[in-house]
């Protein structure tokens, strides 16, 4: 409880929030979680991309992150450019009064500091630049949370990137790789730490019981075009991933198997109807997930998972489900080696079907094996957790982490 005579901690969180990206708000979730938690007492709200779904979803009073609604829109037309132009300045005032009025400002999780999809350098990495550097101008600590990121090829974009880090009052990782990368772009990475991804701080639904006889897959499909620097290829790039996801499918339901399909984003929801149309078998639906949890759900009742998405596969190993992923970014890459099944990736952009398939099989042998391996991997991610969420007790809120450490003592 809060002394009467002490105000409560004024606390923001920060970015594409309620914007139809499930990962990133079971980022925000575990945040949640922790606050509501550890520090019952601090004022809570958010600046995001969908405050309506953020305010309704988690109960936190929410503002919109542009003032331009046609942000995220191609400007063809004068009267859009100006808006677009017109908006940032406008994002700088209302970025800096929301960060004003804070004690600390928490971006949970979410690859802030990577460019692996397209990404243009004035859209997010432009809003996180201006949060950062409010964040030192009025003196509010401002925390990246184990956060990813990657190396970016684009001057603007690197910088922008670099400067948000350099300003930021913490900084934590989901992984090693996202550290090497700030380092290698200049930002001194000494004091910070490494943590499993936040979303392993969800709690966990019940796994189903092996069957005995082959069931049901979930296959969670991305609408993929390659990453920053793949515009020129982009369509190429989707024709090959979606061709070879789609003969997967089919492969799979010829063998008599159950497919669910998965998604993370709303953007993903063509994909899933390109594949039902094809496909064209009562063994293939399409699961309605609205949050991690849901995913969570379909993939602990599923015998394998074969998915796209960073957060698809951080579902189904959470649940320890056997995984194959089809990895589009080192990031993909680093979760399967944390969670012992580093053998079982393959490469998004060139998929082919037929060595799917034998990796998948191959992967289907070893199901037993492998769902031990991830309940041992699964403990220990949920402690090292629990010490990210010291750390950052410790450096945001230094006040309760001290009353913590009188309690303990007596």
């Amino acid at each position: 409880m809060t002394p009467a005579n002490r105000t409560p901690v004024r606390v923001g969180v920060f970015g594409l929030l309620g914007s139809g990206n499930l990962g990133n708000d079971g980022s925000l979730e575990a945040v949640l979680g922790y606050l509501r938690a550890e520090h019952p007492e601090a004022v809570v709200d958010a600046l995001c991309g969908g405050p309506e779904v953020v305010t309704a979803r988690y109960g936190i009073p929410a503002t919109r992150l542009h003032w331009y609604r046609g942000e995220y829109r191609t400007a063809s037309r004068a009267g859009a450019i100006a808006g677009k132009g017109l908006g940032k300045l406008v994002d700088a005032v209302r970025t800096a009064a929301w960060v004003r009025r804070h004690d600390v400002v928490i971006v949970p999780g979410m690859g802030v500091l990577e460019a692996t999809l397209p990404l243009r350098p004035w859209g997010f990495p432009y809003s996180l630049f201006l949060l950062c550097a409010s964040g030192r101008l009025f003196g509010t600590r401002v925390a990246l949370v184990g956060v990813g990121a990657a190396a970016i090829g684009n001057r603007p974009t690197r910088a922008l990137v670099r400067w948000s880090a350099q300003l930021a009052g913490y900084r934590s990782y989901r992984d090693a790789l996202s550290r090497d990368a700030m380092r290698a772009m200049g930002v001194d990475t000494a004091r910070d730490k490494v943590y499993p991804d936040l979303a392993f701080a969800l709690p966990t639904p019940p796994a189903s019981a092996p069957s005995g006889s082959p069931g049901p897959v979930c296959v969670g499909v991305m609408d993929f075009h390659g990453g920053n620097d793949d515009r020129a290829r982009a369509e190429e790039i989707h024709r090959r991933y979606l061709d070879g996801t789609t003969r997967f499918v089919r492969a799979l339901v010829e063998d008599g198997r159950p497919v669910r399909l998965l998604t993370g984003d709303e953007c993903d929801r063509p994909v899933v109807t390109a594949i039902l149309d094809a496909v064209d078998s009562p063994l293939v639906t399409a699961a309605e997930a609205a949050s991690l949890a849901d995913l969570m759900k379909e993939t602990a009742a599923a015998d394998t998972v074969v998915a796209t998405r960073y957060h698809n596969l951080v579902c189904a190993l959470k649940v320890g489900t056997p995984t194959l992923a089809l990895s589009y970014a080192a990031k993909s890459d680093a979760l399967m080696d944390r969670m012992g099944l580093a053998a079982y990736c393959h490469p998004a952009r060139e998929v082919d079907a037929d060595q799917l398939l034998e990796q998948f099989r191959a992967l289907e042998k070893r199901s037993a094996e492998l769902r031990r391996t991830l309940t041992e991997r699964n403990l220990t991610a949920a402690r090292q957790l629990e010490d990210q969420f010291t750390a950052l007790t410790a450096a945001l809120f230094p006040a309760a982490d001290h009353a913590h450490a009188l309690r303990e003592a007596r």
